[in-house]
């Protein structure tokens, strides 16, 4: 019988350190296509492959109070607005067994934070303050141990 991994065993790696998250969403990436139509012929279009994206890298954990490299690089990149250069990093996503032991991983290259969020606040409700960063990156690959 096969041993499926789980997902909530992994890890953020960074240059400045590792992080924790509850959730880590966006691993997706998508070849475009673009439909051309030949005169004369009607019944179909040539659909022609055209680049790959990619969605946006969504992290999400409790608030870190006492400030992160992760989120003093969201507050240089995003509350400088262009006035400096973005300085871009490269993260590695890795994914691990029951035992610890690395299954697979995901490098993302040219990372940077376009967003960064908090639960909204609310005296009725006793939940966790939750930051989400979501990183804008070049491409990613996939990497098998």
């Amino acid at each position: 019988m096969a041993d499926y991994p789980v997902s909530f065993f992994f890890q953020l790696s960074f240059p400045g350190g590792d992080a924790a998250f509850q959730e880590v969403s966006g691993l997706s990436k998508e070849m475009g296509v673009e439909e051309i139509i030949c005169g004369g012929e009607n019944r179909f279009k040539y659909r022609l492959p055209t680049i790959a994206t990619s969605s946006n890298l969504v992290l999400k954990r409790a608030l870190v109070p006492s400030g992160s490299a992760l989120t003093s690089w969201c507050s240089d990149c995003i509350d400088t607005g262009l006035a400096t250069s973005i300085t871009t990093k490269q993260l590695m996503l890795s994914l691990f067994d029951w035992e610890g032991k690395l299954c697979m991983s995901w490098n993302f290259y040219g990372a940077y934070p376009v967003k960064y969020s908090i639960s909204d606040l609310n005296s009725t409700e006793s939940k966790i303050v939750i930051e989400s960063i979501e990183l804008a990156y070049t491409y990613f690959d996939i990497v098998n141990p």
